[in-house]
């Protein structure tokens, strides 16, 4: 975390996390707050500049930019001459890697930053598609935060940011903090609008149940790993969505709803091997990727009828 009023200091620091550029205020003075993290799928942080500034910023060439606005209001302009003003919880701006952009800050404004990588996004894109995609994705200017799948997105940013702030949360679960993660990029991808958006928002059509067969192996060969619907998606050469539709046709349930049964069940067959003496429920919840106790238990109870503690005291 970074506070400063040196123009230059900030320049600098917001340089190394995100992108160089030119940071102008009219008054000379700042009041900058910067914290910022990165993780496999992306850098996320904060930004405020406690000042009117302005920001011009050069093609980001290799990655996404997108800013979320939540307090005071920005103004963008894009090198195609498109303009767009975001006001707090209700838009943002995504910066595309073939476009200058300036954007003028209130003294108020504060945002969320994304930096997603274009090999995170475009492949996670290609993942939903079932085809690869390797030119620019050509977002919208702006993003519009108020309908359902805005709300969704930034609600789950909000949810990440608290979790990283929060000892215990998400910053010391690797695993879930990626998955929550690949779920922002998904959002993302349905909130802005693209030339890819109609695919993606079409009624993916599933295929026979004999496709699902990889899948399943894979799945119950490999229930311990760190498993998402894109890697279950081409170990079956499907798109996500085809892999999802398939799976609710099929089997009445989504691909992570059947690995939590089938996680269930080997948690299950530990307890049922184990003594009381030997084995901690924790570690057996643990080690088959049940971050959260209280929910875990929920879940157990509901597939068995009982307590994972209770399946492990009949043994001793």
């Amino acid at each position: 975390m970074l506070d400063t009023r040196h123009l230059d200091e900030a320049r600098e620091a917001v340089s190394r996390v995100y992108l160089a550029h030119d940071l102008r205020a009219p008054t000379g003075r700042i009041a900058m707050t910067l914290n910022a993290t990165s993780d496999r799928l992306f850098t996320f942080g904060y930004l405020t500049y406690g000042s009117s500034a302005t920001l011009v910023m050069p093609p980001t060439e290799d990655n996404y930019h997108v800013n979320l606005t939540i307090a005071g209001e920005t103004n963008g302009e894009r090198s195609d001459g498109t303009r767009r003003a975001t006001a707090a919880g209700r838009s943002g701006l995504i910066l595309l890697p073939h476009h200058t952009t300036t954007v003028h800050w209130s003294a108020e404004a504060e945002q969320w930053h994304l930096k997603i990588p274009r090999v995170t996004l475009e492949s996670h894109l290609g993942d939903q598609l079932g085809r690869p995609v390797h030119d620019v994705v050509d977002f919208d200017f702006g993003v519009d935060l108020t309908t359902p799948v805005g709300r969704t997105l930034m609600s789950s940013v909000e949810f990440l940011a608290r979790e990283l702030d929060r000892p215990g949360g998400l910053g010391d679960m690797p695993l879930a903090r990626e998955q929550l993660e690949a779920f922002i990029v998904t959002q993302l991808l349905h909130a802005g609008r693209h030339r890819y958006s109609d695919a993606l928002a079409a009624p993916a059509d599933p295929v026979r149940r004999g496709r699902l067969g990889p899948v399943l192996e894979y799945m119950e060969q490999h229930a311990d790993d760190p498993l998402t619907p894109q890697e279950l998606a081409r170990v079956g050469c499907l798109s996500v969505r085809t892999l999802h539709a398939t799976f609710q046709q099929e089997l009445g349930e989504s691909p992570m709803s059947y690995l939590r049964r089938l996680r269930l069940d080997h948690v299950r067959a530990e307890l049922l091997r184990g003594h009381p003496a030997d084995v901690q429920v924790t570690e057996v919840a643990l080690r088959w990727g049940f971050l959260h106790q209280s929910r875990f238990a929920q879940q157990y109870r509901e597939r068995f009828g009982e307590l994972p503690r209770e399946t492990l005291r009949h043994r001793g």
